[in-house]
């Protein structure tokens, strides 16, 4: 901590990386979600696999599982840390796709930033994939439903399905 009582902000006022250095390894989870908004006829491709541009599901979820691996790389300050295992699921809904994404790691700091990393680029996967047949969708709700591991403990975000 600087004294100016910001963790990513040096005595100088200028961004820098949080030292881990003396933090603890514990194991580490964290839960998001999200969800797109498509109209019916998405909707039916999805169910079909009859997109042009193939399987959308399981390329968001690849995407999603992908993108959380280079999370350090896309978010300015974020620690490069080791993975022990992301998953992504994907669910049709009658409105839309719901993202879960679980990412896990033993390690000085959180996986937050990976799990959420993992369902907002499945998100942006899913519009990729989708947008000839619907150029309205919406990516809805990203957040943190859980977490787990060091000093912050556990949390749950109220009204998450677990």
């Amino acid at each position: 901590m600087t004294t100016s009582g910001l963790t990513h902000l040096d005595d100088q006022g200028a961004a820098r990386m949080v030292d881990v250095g003396d933090k603890q390894v514990t194991w580490r989870r964290a839960v998001a979600e999200g969800f797109v908004r498509c109209g019916p006829e998405l909707i039916q491709g999805i169910r079909q696999n009859s997109l042009r541009k193939g399987d959308l599901l399981q390329t968001a979820r690849l995407a999603g599982i992908q993108a959380a691996k280079r999370t350090d790389e896309l978010i300015p300050l974020c620690h490069t840390l080791p993975l022990d295992d992301v998953s992504v699921a994907l669910s049709v809904r009658d409105e839309g796709v719901e993202i879960r994404a679980e990412a896990r790691a033993c390690w000085k700091t959180g996986v937050e930033m990976e799990a959420l990393t993992a369902v907002t680029v499945a998100a942006l996967t899913i519009i990729d994939m989708g947008k000839a047949l619907d150029k309205g969708m919406v990516i809805e709700g990203v957040r943190v439903i859980e977490k787990s591991g060091g000093r912050g403990g556990t949390y749950r975000a109220e009204g998450a399905r677990t």
